[in-house]
């Protein structure tokens, strides 16, 4: 193994080590089941999940067996997130036996790459003549960037460059076909990915030129003319998935119908969409492009502001798995798919690289505790890829319109990007929790954690301890080397009705020490000094916006981060029946046998009785009420006891 030579950059984060009682089972869980069950369905060894194909596509790339390409033009991709996965839960926890499957995998890729570097295994098993001819649909600089971001982090974890320096010559060969320069291509992927993760290069090698090929990619984009646009007409209109040529192709899907930088509104495939807006911020903050800053800005303002579930969910639409327009968040029908909310997540955490804003975290929370971390059953073999925010188990069956709406998780997919997704990103949490400004740590996230970093010139140990969720009081511990001036700051979440901080036993007053939802606390700091946070943690109504047609007449509830929902398993069905008393107050207990345990809320409410409806299909008369109790549990713990009916929101009615 070769150590990174020349202009080291640091990665932009700060990486805690967590010490949670929450997170830290669903890490244990990514490491020993969850990452052995992904590298066993690659290898198409889960007898109940659909076959990948994804490694078999690998060893026939590389000549050790014979066959044909099988599965999506872009599972190659699935491959680079498990190994992204691993390098990160390496870094946390050496696993020689993990390692040394890794290794064996990685090989492989290497042996399936191409003299000239490329590397493709649809393009080199089933069209190897047509390389770089359809970047519309064909993901090629997609699946790069995603071995890239593999690449990065195992060597990160285990220092061993096999991985990397395939990459590397993979990107050679693309730098020598894309460029500004006479006789390369002007064009970009379709799927963006591959921006965010040049950056990640450079930061590792400090190499100008992934930084500049990067910056190329994005500055292409949307200009005229337009590259998808001529692309597609040389193909005489056709597409991947249809030979029949087309009346029109649809560059906001692509989020190419305009440059980057004149764009205001969220549009087109959601996940396409938040990685690009990732590496518009990151680029952003290693060139001081004010003018991509405020795009990123902008379109941070639509998405979260109009066109977000409250789950933290983005994409409205299973056509397209796309943003339709403002405030058009149907529940029932919504798609949310998992990706999207990671994406969304990448996003959120450069923000907050560029500027220590609240808002970016609180959205970053509200993704991670409710739509991701509601995809992966508690099993750790199961997955949602759609994360709607109703569902009627028979509709889903029996209506296409819902088709990809599904009442249980599913074990893999033919299109696997979420569940080796949600494998990286909770394998990489610790990354997520702080970051630093000047001489200030910006505590992002709750999580028990212990870091250690410097603080003006001075060593500085933090650590972090709650019961968060459930409960809201967190304590900080904090360990200068010696005693010196710096500052710590800690998120006031926007769901917090109030909050109080105490330093060293003295209560500090937040009116004087708000900045953008952070409590700046500016002091010389000595070791063993201690920080209490207490956050109340109350079940509450939220309501959406007038415009909101889908919630119009609803609440959802919500406690601390988390929404919570109406489940068949323990409120009788049909939920539409049930409606809640606008007055009536919640009541709270923690039950140890709801799968992990978690807080249960109860509240007052009405539900229609159908046993006394006598009119048939139609009646002048409205049927009978009779008071009920209605049981809402944490969204992200919903379809994990069975098939059965699931709402979010739920009519609100007079007492």
């Amino acid at each position: 193994m070769n150590k990174i030579s020349g202009n080291q950059q640091t990665t932009g984060n700060l990486s805690a080590v967590i010490r949670d009682d929450f997170w830290g089972r669903y890490i244990q869980l990514v490491q020993e089941v969850v990452i052995p069950y992904q590298y066993e369905a690659l290898h198409d060894r889960v007898p109940e999940a659909e076959p990948s194909h994804a490694i078999a596509n690998f060893e026939i790339a590389a000549g050790r067996r014979t066959g044909e390409f099988h599965g999506f033009v872009f599972q190659d991709s699935d491959v680079a997130k498990w190994l992204e996965a691993v390098g990160y839960s390496l870094r946390l926890k050496r696993d020689p036996g993990l390692e040394a499957r890794a290794d064996a995998v990685i090989d492989l890729v290497a042996a399936a790459q191409q003299p000239d570097g490329y590397l493709n295994t649809y393009f080199t098993v089933k069209e190897p003549g047509k390389r770089w001819t359809n970047l519309q649909d064909c993901h090629e600089l997609y699946c790069a960037g995603h071995f890239i971001e593999a690449a990065v982090a195992y060597y990160e974890a285990t220092g061993k460059d096999k991985l990397l320096n395939t990459m590397r010559r993979m990107v050679d060969h693309i730098s020598s076909v894309f460029g500004p320069e006479e006789g390369k291509l002007k064009g970009y992927d379709g799927h963006q990915e591959i921006e965010l993760a040049l950056v990640k290069l450079y930061r590792l090698t400090g190499e100008e030129q992934y930084l500049k090929l990067s910056s190329f990619f994005i500055d292409q984009r949307g200009q005229e003319p337009n590259f998808l646009r001529q692309e597609w007409e040389s193909r005489d209109r056709v597409s991947h998935w249809s030979s029949s040529p087309a009346s029109s192709i649809d560059l906001k899907y692509f989020q190419a119908h305009i440059p980057v930088r004149e764009q205001t509104e969220a549009v087109g495939h959601s996940v396409r969409a938040v990685y690009m807006y990732s590496a518009m911020a990151d680029l952003a903050a290693l060139t001081g492009d004010r003018a991509l800053r405020d795009a990123c800005e902008r379109l941070w303002d639509n998405m979260t502001g109009k066109q977000m579930y409250i789950t933290g969910g983005i994409g409205s639409t299973h056509n397209g798995e796309a943003f339709t327009f403002d405030y058009d968040l149907p529940n029932d029908t919504g798609y949310a798919e998992t990706c999207a909310s990671i994406g969304l997540i990448f996003f959120a955490r450069r923000m907050l690289e560029l500027e220590p804003d609240a808002r970016y975290a609180d959205v970053m929370e509200r993704a991670l505790y409710n739509n991701v971390l509601g995809s992966m059953a508690q099993d750790g073999k199961h997955y949602f890829y759609v994360n709607p925010l109703e569902v009627w188990p028979q509709a889903c069956t029996c209506n296409p319109d819902k088709h990809h709406v599904k009442s249980e998780r599913q074990g893999w997919f033919g299109c696997a990007c979420c569940p080796p997704n949600v494998a990286r990103l909770l394998t990489s949490m610790n990354q997520y929790i702080y970051t630093v400004h000047g001489d200030t740590l910006y505590t992002n996230l709750y999580i028990g954690s212990e870091l250690n970093t410097t603080l003006g010139g001075t060593a500085v140990a933090v650590s972090q301890q709650s019961n968060y969720p459930w409960e809201g009081t967190v304590t900080f511990k904090v360990d200068p080397a010696e005693a010196a001036e710096f500052g710590i700051a800690l998120r006031i979440p926007s769901w917090s009705s109030s909050a109080e901080i105490r330093v060293g036993g003295e209560k500090l007053s937040l009116d004087e020490n708000v900045e953008q939802g952070y409590c700046v606390i500016r002091r010389v700091w000595n070791a063993g000094e201690t920080i209490e946070l207490k956050l109340p943690m109350e079940a509450h109504r939220v309501y959406a916006h007038p415009e909101l047609r889908a919630d119009a007449g609803k609440t959802a509830i919500q406690r601390g981060p988390l929404v919570y929902c109406l489940e068949a398993a323990d409120n009788s069905t049909p939920l539409s029946s049930i409606a809640l008393h606008e007055s009536a107050p919640f009541t709270e207990h923690f039950e140890a046998s709801l799968l992990s345990g978690a807080v249960v809320v109860n509240g007052q409410g009405s539900r229609i009785q159908q046993a006394g409806w006598s009119g048939g299909l139609y009646s002048r008369a409205k049927a009978p009420v009779e008071a009920t109790t209605i049981t809402a549990i944490p969204y992200y713990l919903w379809g994990n006891r069975g098939s059965g009916e699931m709402k979010v929101w739920i009519p609100e009615s007079k007492a």
